[in-house]
């Protein structure tokens, strides 16, 4: 069952309050030694100080800011300003930059659909005042650190971390609509979440859905195809046909782009359990261009990731105890 957060009692709850103050303490230390610890997480390749953020009016009083990592949502209004993942650390003085534009008042709330630090960079950024929500496996993981693509990612640093987490979902009550954390299941990572909000009819999927071709399925962060595919299931059954998409990467999107990208996952996780059970190697899978009916939209060498890579995770996956 849902929990349910009211705005104006989070920071009242007993056994919220020791931790937010706490949080509050870390964030209050020497900002540059924190900062400095926040810039080993971002890719070195990035060149932040091009970035532009930029902001588009999505409906009802969701907002959307694209700039460099995971696509961030606002809820803007009489309340102040919640916020749905927040891209990179170096990033972070932009986009106060940029919400400032949309509203003189603060960032009160903080949702992180997963762990990555290309959504959950500037957290610490934006921990004062901001509460932090997340789902419980997010708080894990950014606290033990991890490996993603063979780069090592530290332990997140106490102000980093969400304050307020659960399992199965949560209601936040903000500007005058119900914001839905939906946890759907085992997708991209382990602790996944969907964002509906649900008066201006906008779903933020987080990387559950994203348009930049073969999405990227972080096995070792608990993420499964085949899970993916069932989240996605489980979110289609509750959002209106007509709700307008934020994906965790690409531009605004609707809920056919999203069916339609659910069927071909499902199409090609068939097409790879078929060459499996036939007798042929991930190798072979491979070689053959197995998933050639969708490299033309969903591949190329300019794509994050390759066919041939997500084939592989698709046999990893599939290959995978239950």
């Amino acid at each position: 069952m849902a929990g349910t957060v009211e705005a104006p009692r989070v920071y009242r709850m007993p056994l919220i309050r020791p931790t937010i103050q706490g949080r509050r303490a870390s964030v209050r230390a020497p900002m540059h030694a924190l900062i400095a610890a926040l810039l080993l997480a971002a890719p070195p390749e990035h060149d932040f100080s091009k970035v532009e953020i930029q902001t588009s009016k999505v409906a009802g009083s969701v907002w959307f800011l694209k700039g460099a990592g995971g696509n961030i949502a606002a809820s803007v209004g009489e309340d102040g300003v919640a916020i749905i993942d927040d891209q990179f650390a170096p990033l972070s003085p932009k986009i106060h930059a940029a919400l400032a534009k949309l509203s003189a008042k603060p960032v009160r709330f903080l949702i992180n659909t997963h762990w990555h630090f290309d959504h959950t960079g500037g957290n610490a950024l934006f921990s004062d005042p901001a509460a932090i929500l997340a789902h419980e496996n997010v708080r894990k993981r950014l606290i033990a650190g991890g490996n993603i693509f063979g780069m090592e990612i530290k332990p997140a640093p106490p102000p980093a971390l969400p304050v307020v987490t659960f399992r199965d979902g949560l209601s936040l009550w903000w500007n005058g609509e119900e914001i839905r954390a939906l946890a759907p299941g085992r997708g991209h990572t382990d602790g996944d979440l969907v964002v509906w909000f649900t008066k201006s009819n906008v779903v933020h999927f987080g990387d559950d859905f994203v348009t930049y071709g073969f999405p990227f399925v972080d096995l070792q962060s608990g993420g499964s195809v085949k899970g993916m595919i069932a989240a996605l299931d489980v979110v289609l059954g509750q959002v209106p046909a007509d709700a307008k998409v934020i994906p965790g990467h690409g531009e605004v999107s609707t809920i056919a782009d999203v069916r339609k990208f659910r069927g071909a996952l499902d199409e090609m996780v068939g097409v790879v359990k078929k060459g499996l059970a036939g007798g042929k190697s991930v190798e072979q899978l491979q070689k053959e261009h197995a998933l050639a009916p969708w490299e033309p939209a969903w591949g190329g060498k300019d794509k994050f990731i390759s066919a041939e890579a997500f084939i592989a995770t698709i046999a990893q996956d599939l290959a995978a105890k239950k």
